[in-house]
This record gives structure tokens, sequence and C-alpha cells, in this order.
């Protein structure tokens, strides 16, 4: 099968937190005034993504993986995650804020749910003025003086706040109780797992007029109770792969690109870029891909050598 630059139809959610600017800022073609997530490559079961270009187009992330699982994930990925996608990228909307949530760890994931767990990072692509992040505790807790306080209704107290801006990186490694904050829109990157555990939602109801689920006695069990430092600092140097993250579950880099910007890969992983800001291309074989802020594009662990041009902030992401 030949092989060149996937990009995949987005898979828009409904969010009763989600709002516009997946249109108005990324130019997603929603259709509601409530889409929390677009979900850009996924192999999540029931939300798999779809190739939108090239000769591919129309054929599953899945089928492509169970085909090819050395040519579309790389020897070393293949090894570690067998032909499961082990990656989900998505773009989040808030134009409300989020719940107050947790994910479980691997091996909590796979007893309860059968299930990855759920590590994720966040870069902030747009922040209203005062948007904030819940990332943790203020200071060490515990599940009792946890369940107190949010009995209390004053969960949020305990909790650590940050003011975000654009540029911002957080690393949330699981049991990191968290909520993204109103105002926001944000690229994430995550372990593919759908497994969410709700503390607390704010009491709101939906259109129906009943609260969302919450998980309280799951959550107890998932969360880290000590301080954590999420927020991420990281050089911006120019054309170079400025390394933000780098975990047992994905390297995220961050590529101010200006110009033309040659890569080499071993082969043993694919790559994805995301781009957060401006425009750039992918020379292969000699055909030019264009990209602009809001594409997502994958490249098969088969694609060893091309060609990065343009002036873009970008986000690389692969399997070490």
């Amino acid at each position: 099968m030949k092989l060149y630059p996937l990009q995949f139809e987005p898979i828009f959610k409904e969010r009763i937190w989600g709002g516009e600017k997946l249109k108005t800022i990324l130019h997603k073609p929603i259709k509601s005034k409530t889409t929390g997530e677009s979900w850009e490559l996924s192999g999540v079961e029931g939300s798999v993504s779809i190739v939108s270009n090239g000769v591919l187009s129309g054929r599953s992330l899945a089928d492509l993986v169970n085909e090819n699982p050395n040519e579309i994930l790389g020897g070393v990925v293949y090894e570690k995650f067998g032909v499961q996608f082990p990656l989900l990228f998505k773009f989040l909307d808030a134009k409300e804020d989020l719940s107050i949530q947790v994910h479980p760890n691997d091996e909590l994931a796979k007893k309860r749910h059968n299930s990855l767990g759920k590590t994720e990072m966040w870069y902030v692509m747009q922040a209203d003025a005062g948007s904030k992040v819940i990332v943790g505790f203020k200071k060490n807790s515990n599940a009792g003086e946890c369940v107190r306080y949010l009995n209390d209704g004053n969960l949020s107290s305990l909790l650590d706040e940050i003011v975000v801006k654009e540029g911002d990186v957080f690393f949330l490694d699981t049991g990191t109780v968290h909520a993204i904050g109103a105002g926001l829109v944000i690229a994430e990157i995550q372990q593919t797992s759908d497994v969410t555990y709700r503390l607390y939602d704010f009491d709101r109801r939906d259109a129906q007029g009943n609260k969302r689920e919450l998980h309280v006695d799951q959550a107890l069990e998932a969360i880290n109770y000590e301080k954590v430092k999420a927020l991420t600092s990281y050089t911006k140097e120019v054309n170079e792969a400025n390394v933000v993250i780098d975990c047992p579950y994905f390297t995220t880099n961050f590529v101010p690109l200006s110009g033309t910007l040659p890569v080499k890969k071993t082969g043993d992983t694919f790559t994805v870029y995301m781009c957060v800001d401006g425009t750039f291309t992918i020379t292969y074989e000699g055909i030019v891909y264009n990209y602009k802020k809001g594409d997502t594009v994958l490249l098969p662990a088969a694609i060893r050598e091309y060609e990065l041009n343009g002036k873009a902030s970008i986000l690389e992401i692969y399997i070490s």
C-alpha cells in the first residue's frame, strides 16, 4: 500500500459546556452552538477516524492499522500496543466550565473498563481574559477531606486554580483532579481512552432538566491526593523540535516553524502534527500537502524523510 500524509474527518462531540469557537477560530464545519470537541484522530471504539484525503479516502484508521501495523504505527509502537491506535487527538472549546473530574491509571482502567488509562496534556490555543484551569490540590489532601469538602459544596476551595494564557501547556498524569475553565480553546493529546470520573458538575442541568451522572466512589479510588506541578515550561527555538512532554505514552515537541525544515525519522513510530497557529506544508516524494491552524495530520511510520515549510506553530507528537 502506498502511504502518504493522512488527514481524517473530524468527529464532533456535542457537550453541555461547548460553544462555537471550533468554527470561528479553527474553521471546523460544526452545525450547533454547543460543540465541545473535535476528535481529530481517534481509534476509540465507536468513534474511529475515517481518512478524508487521497486514494485512501473513506478507509478507517482501524482498518489501515490492522492491514499495515508496522507501516502505520511503526515496529516499536506495534510491539508495545498491538493494533490499538494508542493516542487520541482533540481540539476542545470550553464555552462553560467542564466538570471537575479525574481519569484512572492503566491498572485501574483495565480492571474496571478493559481500557487504557488516560494520561493527557493540554496546549492552550486561545484564552479569554481571566480564563482558568484546575489542576490538582493546593496542598496534599486525602479522601476523607475531599469527601467533606465535596459534601459541603466547597470542593473547588481545595483545588489549585491557575489563570492561563495562549501557549501554556499542562501535563495531567492519571489521578490528577482537573477541570478546563470557561473561555478556552485547547489542543489535547491523550491515551486512547474515554474513561472519565466526574466528581462535581456545578449542579447544572441539561436541556431535559437532568443533572449529569457523577462517579464519586470510583473517582476517590483513582485520585492522586498529593500536590502536583502540571504547568510545563519549554523552549521555543525556531526550526527546532523543542521537547514539551516526554512520558511513556507520548512525546510532544513544539516546533516554531519559519522557512524550511528537513525531517528524517527512524520508522519506529508514527508522527502526528497539530497546527496550533499559522500555515505550513509537508513535501513528501515531490508532492506538497497544505495545512492551516486547526489541522491535524498523521505521518505513517513508513514515511521517513520529508520537508516542512511555512510560518507556523506546530505540535509534533510520537511515541519513543
